[in-house]
């Protein structure tokens, strides 16, 4: 009885394991979605209705933000607002993208303008869960907040309202992975 080569046999399990990683149940390969190769989301493509909602997903789900989550995709940071957490997301409305300069939003979500949109959505991002009370104590206390840039922002209690950088805060969404906290202003540098 002759042996069969090894190589041989290296070949066909290759090819077996690019086969069955490239199928999916449905019958479907990745290489019908031209964004399964060209933008892997990573924990951003897992599709989970029973769990509770992460920063993503509520975002997602807010007509009242379909201009950050447009930001997001074309910034490609999607990835970003799954993570574990905690992580406090100052997501500006769709009035407050409106509201900037004639052209910037389409300007910024031009593909050469990536890094600088990606930049400029993670500094309204915050590592840590802040909520109401806890933005209250950081401004009483005087300090500002870590943002994912790097930068500090200053919290200021005027009244019954709280500000992060300048923006208003309009309402706290607690998510899986931290808080959302909706303003009335994107936060530039």
């Amino acid at each position: 009885m002759k042996s069969i080569p090894f190589k041989l046999i290296l070949i066909v399990l290759a090819l077996s394991l690019v086969y069955a990683c490239t199928n999916r149940r449905d019958g479907s390969t990745q290489s019908e979605d031209p964004q399964a190769t060209s933008h892997p989301k990573g924990q951003a493509s897992v599709e989970d209705d029973v769990s509770a909602k992460n920063i993503l997903q509520v975002a997602m789900s807010s007509e009242a933000h379909s201009t950050l989550v447009a930001a997001v995709a074309a910034a490609q940071i999607e990835h970003v607002l799954v993570n574990a957490g905690p992580l406090t997301v100052f997501a500006p409305i769709n009035e407050a993208f409106d509201a900037l300069p004639e052209g910037t939003v389409e300007n910024l979500l031009k593909p050469e303008n990536k890094a600088q949109l990606a930049t400029i959505l993670t500094r309204h991002a915050a590592p840590g869960s802040f909520d109401i009370d806890a933005l209250k104590r950081e401004a009483t206390k005087g300090r500002k907040i870590y943002m994912a840039t790097g930068d500090y922002l200053e919290v200021v209690i005027e009244g019954d309202k709280i500000f992060v950088g300048g923006a208003e805060i309009l309402s706290t969404i607690p998510t899986s992975n931290g808080v959302i906290q909706v303003v009335n202003k994107v936060i530039l540098p």
